[in-house]
């Protein structure tokens, strides 16, 4: 039982960092095909798997707490190198 709630804790994870790079457009939307950008999706993304990280302290084995960190962290990163890209209005001024 233990290894499957691992395994779903990391399908979990994997949901939210996947939505999350598809709304920053770093990877295709697979249903229309098209980089398609939500910052504002993917910014409530990646709350969600910091609330999740905050409700999980003590429960989480060092591999999840791993997994779950460096998801975030790449996140992150990514999210303020989308955020301090101009606009596509402010490259027209």
């Amino acid at each position: 039982m233990e290894e499957k709630n691992e395994m779903l804790f990391f399908q979990l994870i994997s949901m939210f960092h996947g939505g999350a790079m598809q709304h920053m457009g770093k990877i295709k939307n697979p249903v229309s095909d098209k980089i398609e950008k939500d910052l504002e999706q993917a910014r409530m993304s990646i709350d969600v798997l910091s609330l999740l990280k905050e409700k999980t302290k003590n429960n989480l084995s060092e591999q999840e707490i791993k997994f779950l960190d460096t998801v975030l962290q790449e996140l992150q990163l990514n999210y303020v190198d989308e955020i301090a890209k101009p606009t596509q209005a402010e490259i027209k001024n």
